[in-house]
């Protein structure tokens, strides 16, 4: 019996070496696995301060470059304005000129009409037969229904018809 029983301790004394043997291992290994843990967690701060430092550029350089474009539509604004402030002068220089040409045509046909008024009805015929029709209508129109109505009798019928229904428009 102490036989079995020293058989007993020796086998329990070898299994708990055995076992012990495999907790350290375990140990080992799990110690091994806690510093591989470690140096990923590092690696994963370091990774996270990195993009931390790039949204902070990132956002940076956005507010640089909002700035820079509020500025640049502030002056594109100026210039629109300044530009439609010259458009309209333009406009009204241009309103202005259309009025004094105008004047000018009227006081040119003002003393075309006045000349052939003072022409013989014969004469004055003769020119406007040779004139384009529609010119020798705005003449006719500047002067009295009486001188106009001499000039046409003076006239070839066809020319005369013609210049009728220009006056007639």
């Amino acid at each position: 019996m102490k036989i079995v029983l020293l058989s007993i301790f020796l086998v329990l004394s070898l299994n708990a070496l055995e076992t012990s043997d495999r907790l350290f291992e375990c140990t080992e290994i799990f110690k091994e696995r806690k510093s591989e843990l470690l140096v990923e967690l590092e690696r994963i701060d370091e990774q996270k301060q990195a993009l931390s430092a790039l949204k902070t550029a990132t956002e940076n350089l956005l507010k640089k470059k909002e700035v820079s474009l509020n500025q640049k539509e502030e002056v594109v604004d100026a210039k629109l304005a300044e530009i439609t402030k010259k458009e309209e002068a333009l406009k009204k220089m241009l309103q202005e000129n259309k009025k004094i040409l105008k004047e000018l045509k009227s006081l040119k046909m003002s003393k075309i009409a006045q000349t052939f008024a003072k022409m013989k009805a014969n004469a004055s015929a003769k020119i406007l037969s040779d004139m384009d029709v529609t010119q020798a209508a705005a003449i006719l129109r500047s002067l009295k229904p009486k001188t106009v109505g001499q000039i046409l009798t003076k006239m070839e019928t066809k020319k005369a018809s013609q210049l009728t229904l220009m006056l007639a428009k």
